[in-house]
């Protein structure tokens, strides 16, 4: 049986990505999230012109918002994110364990966004692609190939805290 993404979180963050904003309303992005099973869409718009409110297109509920003090619940009741490339926003997905989808905001200068959507992807916990590849990408892509971002261990930080103590120690 094919996974349905049933619901789908989109973020551009703290920043100004109309580019994104215009192309999931586009009716042939709506119908390519239609076809990963989408039928509700809940959206952060960030510094957007664009209204907030509620919209359907299509038969997709679409809740439009700019900010919240968090959106840490909005990632954990989605079932697909699709986010900037902003490193806060891709490792609280990741760290979510929540399929994720980088759209890549080509108008940034200096890119660093690309190069750490570039090597997520590589490691093979993401997929990520431009507003132009938007459509394609959500049409051929197998999110239950991805690979679960690892946690964190927090005994390393402590045996390297342990290390500098004991080397301190015996400087003094």
């Amino acid at each position: 049986m094919v996974k349905q993404y049933t619901k789908c979180f989109i973020t551009v963050g703290t920043t100004r990505f109309d580019l994104l904003v215009k192309s999931i309303f586009k009716p042939s992005t709506i119908d390519a999230l239609k076809q990963i099973g989408c039928k509700e869409i809940t959206f952060q718009i960030g510094n957007s012109d664009f209204e907030i409110g509620k919209y359907e297109r299509n038969g997709v509920i679409i809740d439009v918002y700019r900010f919240k003090d968090s959106i840490q619940d909005d990632m954990q009741n989605a079932d697909l994110v699709i986010s900037h490339a902003g490193a806060g926003s891709c490792l609280e997905a990741l760290e979510a364990n929540k399929p994720l989808l980088v759209v890549i905001n080509e108008d940034l200068m200096d890119n660093h966004q690309l190069e750490l959507a570039e090597q997520l992807q590589i490691d093979g916990h993401l997929y990520y692609c431009t507003c132009d590849t938007l459509e394609s990408t959500l049409q051929m892509v197998d999110f239950t190939l991805l690979t679960p971002f690892p946690k964190p261990d927090t005994s390393l930080f402590i045996k390297f805290l342990d290390d500098a103590l004991r080397v301190k120690q015996n400087i003094d």
